[in-house]
């Protein structure tokens, strides 16, 4: 048999599905290369393939190129495979060579930020498997045309390093709808395609364009939507059009990846909430239901996982998590002791905070917090916390640093909300602002670590203490950290980032906050954690009204605090 057409891959950490943990996924992101074999478990970097070398499970981004592929060409011309296995399959056949590229340099939110903790100019792990890849002997020796694609393939536009890595071709953008055509274009070697493929939104497909994929992914991939709507400037799925797929869809997806081996599949979205949605964001929780209870139906899948959702919706209506729980908690593999659950499961879906400032809110995100306003936005996430929490789901959220024109005012807010979650349940990820490509801050310039303030380290180290208390480390891990710090701190802390540094990192080893409180915005001494979780949110919160709009946001939601005014009736057509 001579060697297939068409050979795709993609590096080991972005296939990985180890302990069907995304966290594992995200470290190798973050760590860098140069001390991967330290903190990263090696077992995690072997993926499974089938006897005849073909991946087991792939980014779901890669199973859809292949499905798309298997139109046109049959399944021995269509080969997907790790790195490790290009050399069985790529010779003198092989026409092109497909790379899944989600991180390719590294530059992309968190990794850029983490990586450089440990020192300048370190590459994460997962841009070093792509660069392992380009470079791969069996590529430099057959020449096959080398086609990249994948949300992360922006960053070797931007950095203009196709020539670097003989890169042919690099396409950006949703391809269901033109793949055929593009496909052949390639294979042709067609002098009017341009090197830089853009699709257009005006191409993005219809769901009843997006078929089924053939094949197993990686976490059995589940799209349940595609797109969001909600406008948020740093992020491109908030400027496309929400999508929902129909169910049968669905449920034949989770087939293909149980019939392959999964026992977990994840449901993805930009926001589960928006799964054939109401007028207006409304949830349609009756629909939601349908579909989780179809896809449990699936013989073979024990688990699942679940992606994006809002935080407005929890608390527009909390009878959507009461409905939902029953059929995500205890159908998680994810456990705590925290959990209320009689097995102690929990769900952790993730969630964007971004920040505890009104004014940056309605600046770059407030479709976020719809059908409420920017200065409530701080109420929503503690009364959305503390019925999430109540119900045994403990979220990831992330926080965005160094948003264009933050101020320390905005800090301080952001600060302020932190402090107001102290006894709540979950996972509180900072990352810097990184002006992404296809979005309305593509522009931008990036936040850097060197300019950040004393309360953005803050800021950045008390979300990472929190995270260390709700996982709750035994003694020995606690005193690795309490002596590792001031270490790290002297070595190479302050030489990188400065004193500012200093007291922030303190905090996150466990000094005594009573030795810090005079260096430092907020002040945990005195404060102890309250395992029983967040205090019911007993006010009410209804919608804003347009002469809020007039107001600085910051000082509005100041005085509402401060006075502990009534919010605002909601305005018709507001």
């Amino acid at each position: 048999m001579g060697s297939p057409k068409i050979v795709l891959t993609a590096s080991s950490t972005e296939a990985s599905e180890f302990k069907h943990s995304v966290w594992q996924q995200m470290l190798s992101a973050t760590i860098p290369f140069k001390y991967s074999k330290t903190f990263i478990n090696p077992a995690s970097m072997v993926n499974d393939s089938w006897p005849d070398g073909r991946a087991k499970y792939v980014p779901n981004g890669l199973r859809m190129v292949e499905t798309l592929l298997l139109r046109d060409y049959g399944e021995d011309d269509v080969v997907v495979c790790y790195y490790e296995n290009l050399d069985r399959f790529v010779g003198p056949e092989t026409k092109v060579v497909a790379i899944h590229a989600h991180n390719p340099l590294g530059i992309s939110y968190a990794t850029d930020v983490y990586s450089k903790l440990g020192g300048e100019n370190l590459m994460p792990l997962n841009a070093a498997e792509f660069l392992k890849i380009v470079n791969h002997p069996i590529l430099a020796k057959h020449k096959p045309k080398i086609v990249v694609g994948g949300p992360g393939g922006w960053q070797l536009e931007k950095a203009n390093r196709l020539d670097e890595f003989n890169i042919d071709y690099l396409i950006d953008g949703e391809i269901e709808r033109v793949f055929s055509d593009l496909f052949r274009r390639i294979l042709d070697g067609d002098p009017s395609l341009e090197r830089i493929v853009k699709i257009p939104k005006a191409m993005q497909p219809t769901i009843d364009e997006i078929p089924v994929v053939r094949h197993r992914s990686t976490f059995g991939v589940v799209e349940i939507t595609r797109g969001c709507g909600r406008g948020c400037q740093f992020c491109s799925p908030a400027t496309k059009v929400g999508r929902s797929f129909p169910l049968d869809h669905i449920v034949e997806s989770t087939r293909v990846n149980v019939s392959e081996g999964a026992t977990e599949v994840m449901l993805t979205s930009e926001d589960m909430f928006l799964y054939e949605q109401l007028p207006n964001f409304g949830t349609n929780t009756d629909a939601l239901e349908r579909m989780f209870r179809a896809v449990l139906a699936v013989e073979g899948l024990e688990t699942i996982q679940l992606t994006h959702i809002t935080m407005a919706p929890v608390v527009k209506d909390p009878t959507v998590i009461e409905r939902l729980t029953p059929l995500t908690v205890p159908y998680s593999h994810l456990k705590h002791d925290e959990s209320t659950d009689p097995n102690k499961c929990i769900t952790d879906p993730i969630i964007g905070l971004e920040t505890g400032s009104p004014r940056l809110f309605e600046q770059f995100m407030k479709g976020k917090a719809y059908p409420y306003k920017a200065y409530q936005w701080r109420d929503v996430v503690l009364k959305g916390m503390e019925i999430l929490n109540r119900h045994n789901w403990y979220p990831f959220n992330t926080f965005i640093i160094g948003l264009p024109g933050e101020t320390d005012e905005d800090t301080k807010l952001s600060l302020d909300m932190l402090f107001d979650l102290r006894d709540s349940k979950g996972m509180y990820v900072p990352t810097w602002f990184v002006p992404l490509e296809n979005t309305r801050m593509q522009k931008k310039d990036s936040a850097k670590l060197i300019e950040m303030s004393d309360l953005q380290w803050e800021f950045f180290f008390t979300c990472w203490k929190y995270n260390l208390e709700f996982y709750r480390g035994g003694t020995l891990e606690r005193y690795k950290y309490s002596m590792g710090i001031p270490l790290y701190y002297r070595m190479l802390g302050r030489k990188l980032f400065g004193q500012g540094i200093k007291y922030p990192l303190y905090r996150l080893g466990g000094f005594p906050e009573r030795l810090m409180r005079k260096h430092m915005y907020l002040d945990f001494s005195g404060i102890k954690r309250n395992k029983a979780g967040m205090k019911p949110f007993e006010k009410e919160i209804v919608p804003g009204f347009e002469t809020v709009k007039g107001l600085n946001m910051v000082d509005a939601s100041a005085m509402r605090r401060t006075a502990d005014l009534p919010e605002p009736a909601a305005v018709a057509g507001d």
